[in-house]
């Protein structure tokens, strides 16, 4: 049998939803915020990779400041095409600009490297560049993969104890230069396919560098002398690819004046360099697909 204290709870919890419902109206109203249609559009435009390369959280925030009045190229996955895109949508102009993609700032393989000696820790390379003495060179990758774990794209792996790029699947997000805790990657413009790089971050003397690599720049100065391109700072080359211009950009002297091998194209081969070499036996560490660069906060290469 129903009571009535049974009665007056079924009858209060039904006024009490009625009421409700009229606060949840009301404040649906009176809390709603428009949204511009043009940031649902812009980010049909995105590729929603979601990846961070642009500074935002994700495809979504990033849309949100483009029609606030955000630089419409800062997609590294959509390039060049999603900046047009969204300039369309802007009505703004968009200049010129390359793909940034990632080079890692060390070329050294596990049997190049002196001083190695094995590490138990933590496999992880924030872990293992705590530790004194896992290494001869304090600047090296360490190889243990912490970019490997950040990429999306699946385009970095560890191989033969150094992080190599694979140019096909890069997008430039920079999730990979972000984690590494030697800072031994940054990201470069691509002008062009293939880009020169220097793949040593030692800033080392040249005595010091050799006795813990046997391809570490010494800081000889050598290819600063013949290319104007290529600066020397705190004893480490650096390439100002700021004014790096492919049409002029020549590097075979400074190549030939390198005592280590320092100097490396990474990137794609057009169908001219592969024509170039078709009869050359190329070096093995030429053929290597590095892709390093230098701190992103000098613009090295």
């Amino acid at each position: 049998m129903i009571s009535g204290e049974m009665i007056l709870a079924g009858g209060a919890m039904v006024i009490l939803a009625i009421a409700m419902s009229y606060i949840l109206g009301w404040a649906n109203k009176a809390f709603y915020v428009e949204v511009d249609p043009r940031v649902d559009a812009a980010n049909e435009v995105l590729p929603g990779a979601n990846c961070g390369g642009c500074g935002y959280v994700g495809c979504g925030e990033y849309a949100e400041a483009v029609v606030g009045g955000e630089d419409v190229s800062l997609c590294t996955v959509g390039g060049a095409g999603v900046a047009q895109d969204l300039g369309q949508l802007m009505g703004v102009e968009v200049e010129e600009s390359w793909p940034y993609r990632a080079v890692i700032h060390c070329g050294a393989t596990l049997e190049q490297r002196l001083g190695r000696t094995q590490y138990h820790g933590v496999q992880s390379c924030s872990a293992a560049n705590l530790i004194a003495g896992v290494q001869g060179c304090t600047y090296g990758c360490l190889g243990l993969g912490e970019c490997v774990d950040a990429c999306d794209f699946d385009a970095i792996h560890i191989i033969d104890g150094v992080a190599q790029v694979d140019y096909d699947k890069c997008t430039g997000c920079g999730a990979c230069a972000r984690v590494c805790p030697r800072h031994i990657i940054s990201m470069v413009p691509f002008k062009q396919e293939r880009m020169m790089v220097i793949t040593c971050s030692n800033k080392d003397k040249g005595k010091d560098v050799t006795g813990v690599c046997t391809v570490g720049c010494i800081g000889c100065s050598g290819c600063a002398k013949v290319n104007d391109l290529i600066q020397i700072g705190d004893g480490l080359p650096g390439i100002d690819y700021g004014v790096y211009e492919p049409e002029e950009a020549d590097f075979s002297a400074a190549l030939e004046k390198c005592p280590r091998e320092s100097l490396v194209y990474v990137g794609k081969p057009s169908a001219d360099d592969l024509a170039a070499v078709a009869d050359e036996e190329v070096p093995d560490r030429v053929e290597v697909d590095f892709k390093t660069t230098v701190d992103d906060t000098e613009w090295r290469g």
